[in-house]
């Protein structure tokens, strides 16, 4: 993939950032795949998260390894495909405790027009677009 998605597995656990109204929502993440070209992760449809994503699908990622951080910037697209559902739960597959494909709750969704910046103290910060 690219070195934006490397940098967040890297990571660990990172952040995900919505919005609800007017008020940041942040929560620890994990959950990656590079599916078809595109950095996938996943939610279900009953949590908040959720519903943010429908009402305002900007978000943000942030992590931090090796002495570096990262600040994504994208949109969350919801990816309905099956054979999507299907790679997440094959890349990731503690999700099998929580979700399954046909479950009515399992959501994947791709990073589109993303930008991340990748930046360490004394150093020239490096962008990524994909």
């Amino acid at each position: 993939m690219n070195k934006a998605f490397d940098f967040l597995k890297t990571c660990g656990t990172f952040y995900l950032a919505t919005v609800e109204g007017d008020q940041p929502r942040v929560r620890p993440w994990g959950a990656l795949a590079e599916i078809n070209g595109k950095v996938y992760t996943c939610t279900s449809n009953a949590k908040p998260i959720y519903k943010q994503l429908e009402a305002n699908p900007k978000i943000e990622l942030c992590g931090f390894a090796d002495g570096k951080w990262i600040r994504v910037e994208a949109t969350a697209v919801v990816d309905p495909a099956k054979e999507s559902k299907e790679a997440m739960l094959e890349i990731n597959p503690g999700l099998s405790r929580m979700y399954s494909v046909d479950d009515g709750v399992f959501e994947v969704f791709y990073l589109k027009d993303a930008t991340a910046i990748i930046t360490a103290f004394g150093a020239e910060p490096e962008v990524i677009k994909f």
